[in-house]
């Protein structure tokens, strides 16, 4: 059986279903604020755990290559030390993004999260080996680490590549978006703070007006692609139903996550009473109202599904 076969069937495994629910509800008694923004990685415009893991792994990493050379166990056993002590904040924001996933996504995360603690013990115990002077079991611990941080990490890749979980899902509809002015009604067809859902060229979009202000957003979440239409509008933000990210309407920057990437915000314009929008980086500068050409006509429907 292929490796690529024998994840698959983790992710169609119904029996993790229980241990997932149980690891979800502790994780999701987190407070969220600054500090969960924080490890989900808000600041950086994309998800944290990834680049938390490189210190561990690369301190174990290291550490394996100096055990093959004599005169080495000092350096070796600091690195480690880090290792065992950088693998907590790295798994704290893994936990975090793992809790706000889809069921196939957490079903391999919680194996996943398995193999890394795994790991994370084995070299625990290879650092208190070698701190009483075992350096033959040290290493051989050391070596068994090194094998489970590697089964965890291709499954964190699966996750990741193979599953969509931590990239961006808006940046897609973003280069579908067609180029020109497109017409998305009047303004009257918008209720005050409420979202709509529009279409432009194939790529759905949320439509709120705001007295005679009006955002237009591509409407699936950059966290995990949830239907903003569904959300809710408060104070310049709109909130998405699945996972509560929250976004600023008028840059679409992260108020509050999970969501780590910004949301794509359409340029828009009202002429004569009716809404048109473009995507954004059209790369001509904004015409004024007198040489504005005449939108084309976008789709207007309202599917229920996305397109």
């Amino acid at each position: 059986m292929k490796i690529g076969d024998a994840i698959r069937r983790i992710e169609r495994s119904a029996r993790l279903d229980p241990v997932v629910g149980y690891a979800r509800s502790l994780v999701r008694r987190v407070p969220r604020g600054r500090a969960a923004d924080t490890l989900h990685g808000v600041a950086l415009g994309h998800p944290m755990h990834p680049l938390l893991v490189q210190v561990p792994i690369g301190a174990w990493m290291s550490a394996t290559v100096l055990d093959m050379f004599p005169g080495t166990r000092r350096p070796a056993l600091g690195l480690i030390d880090l290792g065992v002590a950088a693998a907590l904040p790295a798994m704290a924001a893994g936990a975090l993004d793992w809790a706000e996933q889809h069921p196939r996504q957490q079903r391999v995360g919680i194996v996943h999260a398995v193999s890394a603690k795994c790991g994370v013990l084995l070299y625990t115990a290879s650092a208190v080996a070698r701190h009483r002077g075992h350096q033959g079991w040290g290493r051989a611990l050391g070596f068994a680490g090194l094998g489970m941080v590697g089964v965890a990490g291709m499954l964190g890749a699966h996750i990741a590549y193979s599953l969509n979980g931590g990239v961006s899902h808006t940046e897609q509809d973003r280069d579908l978006l067609p180029d020109g002015w497109h017409d998305l009604g009047p303004m009257g067809d918008f209720a005050e703070d409420t979202p709509v859902r529009r279409v432009v060229g194939g790529v759905p979009v949320v439509v709120v007006r705001s007295d005679q202000d009006v955002r237009v957003l591509t409407e699936a979440c950059s966290h995990l692609g949830g239907p903003l239409s569904d959300g809710t509008v408060a104070e310049g933000c709109i909130t998405c139903p699945w996972h509560g990210s929250t976004f600023r309407m008028s840059d679409g920057s992260v108020v509050h996550g999970p969501a780590t990437a910004p949301q794509t915000v359409l340029e828009t314009l009202v002429v004569n009473g009716v809404v048109s929008v473009r995507r954004p980086d059209h790369g001509s500068e904004p015409h004024h109202d007198s040489a504005i050409p005449r939108p084309r006509a976008a789709e207007t429907g309202l599917p229920t599904g996305r397109s």
